[in-house]
């Protein structure tokens, strides 16, 4: 038991320092090697952080623990809005969120929680016929969230770093730096990945040993897969400028969005399937 306990610890440390000194680290150099605008950046970072939740929520459906893959998507969700709230008043950027285009995509943030939590209120049990309902959403999401930047964040999408030319842009150097941190980037995501593992799996023996619920499982792995987008929220703000102030929070609100939709559209629908092929 107290093996499982250190076990527990050490994992969690280890997803904070992989987040904090390599993922973030990563994201930004490939980020500016690519002249990547805001909202990009914001976007593969909500795909990055995702890896913890695609984990936890595969293996738990293999292991038959349906409510622990429901639990841990909606407390992640909610965790990452209440983590990006708390990033925004710490970089006192508030004013930011008066944007339309950032209100908009609130709301649709709001949506992932919401959907959810109606679902287990109303217990509505999820199964195979839902698959394709969640990814005509992620469409629905993607489409309303693209538009609203043609909208609301123009000059955002056009990019925050100074465009070159496109010959100069691919030389032989710029490739050997694009390669280096994408090779990063993977081993990053592929590491969070087996710790994921490692993490649900000591989550799992310590529910057998004190007899804990799956609800309680699925909260406990919430909290720790939200670890990464903590990081990455904090970390968007205090990269830019006093005068990018606005490209931090597009930067921070479209990994919270990526984040969000990815957990509960794609990733339980993935749990989803995987539970009924088990």
């Amino acid at each position: 038991m107290f093996i499982e306990i250190l076990k527990f610890i050490l994992f969690s440390i280890l997803i904070v320092l992989i987040s904090k000194y390599v993922l973030v680290k990563v994201l930004r150099k490939l980020a500016e090697s690519l002249d990547l605008s805001a909202k990009t950046v914001g976007n593969i970072a909500g795909v990055a952080t995702s890896v913890p939740e695609l984990l936890t929520v595969s293996f738990a459906a293999f292991a038959g623990l349906s409510a622990t893959s429901i639990y841990n998507i909606i407390s992640s969700n909610i965790i990452n809005l209440v983590q990006y709230l708390a990033a925004i008043l710490l970089n006192h950027n508030q004013k930011q969120l008066k944007n339309r285009g950032i209100k908009v995509q609130l709301v649709l943030v709001l949506a992932t929680i919401l959907i959810p939590v109606l679902m287990l209120v109303c217990k509505i049990e999820l199964n195979i016929s839902f698959a394709p309902i969640f990814i005509l959403l992620f469409i629905l999401f993607y489409f309303i969230n693209s538009n609203v930047h043609k909208l609301y964040l123009k000059n955002q999408d056009e990019g925050i770093y100074k465009k070159i030319e496109k010959e100069k842009k691919w030389v032989k150097g710029k490739i050997t730096v694009i390669t280096k941190y994408s090779i990063y980037l993977l081993l990053a995501s592929i590491s969070l990945y087996i710790i994921g593992n490692a993490l649900s799996t000591v989550l799992e023996n310590l529910a057998q040993i004190f007899n804990i619920p799956e609800y309680i499982i699925g909260v406990a792995l919430g909290f720790i897969t939200s670890i990464p987008e903590l990081i990455t929220f904090f970390e968007s703000q205090k990269h830019h400028k006093k005068d990018e102030e606005q490209e931090g929070v597009v930067e921070a609100t479209n990994n919270l969005l990526t984040s969000n939709v990815l957990n509960l559209f794609i990733i339980q629908t993935i749990g989803i399937i995987i539970i009924n092929l088990v």
